[in-house]
């Protein structure tokens, strides 16, 4: 595979060509927050953390979905890039409800980090508090919607590694929200094999074991 020589922030790397520019990153020692990205899953450069500023670029783009080629010139820490991600998890956390001292995935969420990444200490736009659901239905899992950010890694490892095709996108804009099977109860829906690999790949605690729930934290189905 020919090799690439692209600058990441005047770092020189060296990487093969075509692969996403978040390989660029990581070899010149640059880490970016990602949400919707996932090593073993297809890239869907939804929720944007990880644009990059590219010389010759009309617009900011998306390292997980750009392709490195020759001579290529990006930065990754202008003050512009900066503040759009820190916009982006503070929206994030007006847009759900996130209680992180009684959440079970306090100390082991992703969207904590991004928050510590982009040193997000307040939430400067509106929460919304909106009113959402717990599905409990499932014998082993549990989804709650208020806790999920809409990445889509549920979707897609049970897609393309599971091939269970138990969850979906539903509706559009502030109303779409995750639906198992055709919008089902969790634990109704047939294609389900039970494996956890959404579990396991949910970067927040909207997604979780029954067994790691503290007792009377959750509802019963």
């Amino acid at each position: 595979m020919a090799v690439v020589t692209l600058q990441v922030n005047d770092t020189t790397v060296a990487v093969p060509a075509g692969v996403p520019l978040l390989q660029a990153l990581a070899a010149a020692g640059v880490a970016l927050p990602t949400l919707c990205h996932h090593p073993r899953l297809s890239p869907v450069a939804a929720c944007r953390l990880c644009l990059v500023e590219l010389e010759g670029a009309s617009r900011p783009l998306p390292a997980c979905v750009t392709a490195a080629a020759e001579g290529q010139r990006l930065r990754t820490d202008t003050p512009a890039l900066q503040a759009g991600r820190r916009l982006i998890v503070e929206l994030l956390f007006a847009e759900g409800n996130h209680p992180c001292a009684v959440c079970v995935a306090n100390g082991d969420c992703e969207l904590q980090d991004a928050a510590r990444h982009v040193g997000m200490d307040l939430v400067s736009v509106p929460y919304r508090h909106p009113s959402r659901q717990v599905d409990a239905s499932h014998p082993l899992f549990l989804l709650d919607h208020h806790r999920c950010i809409l990445c889509s890694r549920c979707v897609r490892v049970c897609d393309e590694i599971e091939g269970a095709h138990v969850w979906a996108m539903a509706n559009r804009g502030s109303a779409t929200r995750l639906i198992a099977g055709l919008d089902q109860p969790w634990g109704t829906v047939d294609s389900c094999t039970s494996c956890g690999k959404c579990v396991a790949v949910c970067p927040t605690g909207a997604l979780v074991a029954r067994e790691d729930v503290p007792l009377g934290r959750w509802p019963t189905p």
